[in-house]
């Protein structure tokens, strides 16, 4: 077994484990877009890092590719992690704020702006649709091409495929086919929605380099009641 210390808890895993697994075996949400139970982990998506402290030393890595390591000491949470994740998803509503599920992520972790250029593409380049193609549907019609900003998601010399058997399964799995809702009194060409977000949450936000843990978070129960805010 594999020993360990998470969000300060001493645990243990199997070998083999990833540090996104261990995570959600013990009950810390760790958010992801590119993970796919059933799929490779592939780490693209960036979502799911977490920090490695050391002494005064820490690094970032991807949970879902990082494995359990003995006396490893890991934060899902920590300050650093929520300021990089927030701009990652921030990032993201820019690529493509028609997503529902970028939407949800934005209103969960606070992101109330985007600051960069919005692009409005139709792809996140979360390589979900490559990978349900190739291991689960066993069609390898479609993969990623080129690189840095030519990347793309497309068939063999971009024409039909004709080992594509028009299953759906790519489209099913892909984060930016969810489109968002677009309610009555939401900006339809913004790129940000967050009419989801719970603006005033009454639990604590941060304690010591930690975060709350609740998902889903208990106020979103209490209704319009306004709550009072922890003062530990």
């Amino acid at each position: 077994m594999i020993k360990f210390k998470l969000n300060g808890l001493e645990v243990q895993v199997e070998e083999g484990t990833t540090l996104l697994e261990a995570a959600h075996f013990y009950g810390f949400p760790v958010p992801t877009l590119c993970y796919h139970e059933g799929l490779s982990n592939w780490g693209g998506c960036r979502l799911c890092i977490v920090e490695l402290k050391q002494g005064n030393q820490s690094r970032i890595v991807s949970s879902c590719t990082y494995l359990a390591q003995n006396d490893l000491n890991v934060f899902t949470n920590s300050e650093k992690v929520v300021k990089i994740r927030k701009t990652i998803i921030e990032t993201m509503l820019a690529t493509v704020p028609t997503s529902k599920i970028v939407q949800d992520l934005a209103s969960k972790y606070g992101v109330h702006r985007v600051r960069v250029a919005v692009e409005n593409k139709d792809c996140l380049l979360c390589g979900l649709c490559t990978r349900m193609c190739i291991e689960q549907m066993d069609g390898k019609a479609i993969g990623l091409v080129g690189r840095g900003d030519s990347l793309k998601i497309t068939t063999a010399f971009d024409k039909r495929s004709d080992t594509c058997r028009l299953c759906g399964g790519c489209i099913y799995i892909c984060p930016a086919c969810q489109i968002r809702c677009i309610g009555p009194n939401i900006e339809k060409d913004g790129p940000i929605c967050n009419a989801c977000a719970n603006l005033e949450p009454p639990c604590l936000d941060q304690f010591e380099n930690m975060m709350c843990y609740m998902d889903p978070c208990v106020a979103c129960e209490i209704g319009t009641e306004k709550p009072v805010k922890s003062k530990l």
